[in-house]
């Protein structure tokens, strides 16, 4: 699905408008980011997580010095080598939100001598909204991957997140999420980012990169620039764990779920998402899962879903308290800079 650019007169502020890089975990963003980095007039910085926790803590209107001792409570931005008096010298004296989130980033791009600046955070998935309130005018690459080899990939990291009660916890869960990310997207794409989506499969990207990567550029009104295809020369293999393969060029066959996933999983995960599955022009295994499968992915759907539900809940509580200042002392201490992708 490929959106329309926006009319000529827009063509300068197309030109300028953050990128920001949509994906289900696993899904292959770290490779399109890293691809895209290299651009000469583009720096995504490793991902964010940061966005909703500051939206839910400022809304629309946050007071400024407020905001910006949060920024310096946050290791990430602390990471990225951003520091307050670089953000207040691109921030307004009265800044919305999306005004103070992208003098972060502008800071972020600037220091690398770049002038335009992206996001690549698959979490912000279930948080579509806030990434609208920060990044308004922002054109969105949504890679698409084929959701049983994404769960294989998710199955096999080594990385474990910090707690966490909405995230998967196999096969069946991540086909859940799967499935509420991809729609999710592609209806966020029809609606409020509609003109300003465009919508790419990872296995088109690693098997004819070029080609994908001249698409992506045109919409996003950036030249095509060869080095993107040379990002996994400056890259050791060692140094994002889970993603030792960014020191290759893009390789096809990664995962293969007719040989590595087991029928019953297959049949569970078709149960769930099949439907989608095949709206995506991808080969179902089961056109017609058994009872028991069908029984059993409505069980990870009522369950992920409740899950997600008081976990949210329980953020926003916690976002607008006191004890969310005291988390950002833990993580920071507990932080381990280099290891996001």
């Amino acid at each position: 699905m490929t959106a329309a650019t926006g009319p000529g007169g827009e063509a300068s502020a197309l030109a300028d408008s953050p990128v920001v890089i949509l994906g289900v975990s696993r899904s292959g963003t770290t490779l399109l980011k890293q691809m895209l980095d290299r651009h000469p007039q583009l720096a995504i910085p490793t991902e964010s997580y940061f966005l909703p926790q500051l939206w839910d803590r400022h809304g629309d209107h946050p007071d400024r010095e407020a905001l910006l001792d949060d920024f310096e409570r946050l290791p990430r931005i602390s990471e990225w080598g951003v520091k307050r008096a670089d953000v207040e010298e691109l921030m307004p004296g009265n800044p919305t939100f999306a005004d103070a989130i992208q003098a972060v980033y502008r800071a972020y791009a600037h220091a690398r001598g770049k002038p335009r600046f992206g996001d690549k955070t698959p979490s912000y998935m279930q948080r579509l909204e806030v990434l609208e309130r920060a990044f308004p005018d922002a054109r969105y690459v949504h890679l698409v991957r084929d959701g049983r080899d994404a769960a294989l990939s998710f199955l096999a990291m080594t990385r474990k997140p910090r707690f966490n009660p909405a995230r998967p916890r196999g096969g069946a869960s991540f086909a859940v999420q799967w499935r509420r990310e991809v729609e999710g997207a592609r209806r966020f794409g029809a609606g409020p980012a509609a003109g300003r989506y465009l919508e790419i499969r990872y296995e088109r990207l690693v098997s004819d990169p070029e080609e994908t990567l001249r698409e992506a550029c045109a919409f996003l009104h950036l030249d095509f620039e060869p080095a993107m295809l040379e990002y996994h020369r400056d890259t050791q293999a060692d140094t994002l764990r889970d993603h030792p393969w960014l020191a290759e060029p893009p390789t096809p066959g990664l995962r293969r779920w007719r040989d590595q996933m087991s029928p019953a999983d297959v049949e569970v995960f078709e149960a769930i998402a099949g439907k989608l599955l095949a709206d995506l022009g991808y080969e179902r295994a089961f056109r017609a899962p058994s009872a028991r499968a069908r029984c059993l992915g409505h069980a990870h759907r009522a369950g992920m879903a409740a899950r997600i539900a008081a976990w949210d809940a329980a953020l926003a509580l916690v976002r607008r308290s006191p004890a969310w200042r005291l988390r950002q002392v833990y993580i920071r201490r507990t932080y381990e800079p280099g290891t996001g992708p």
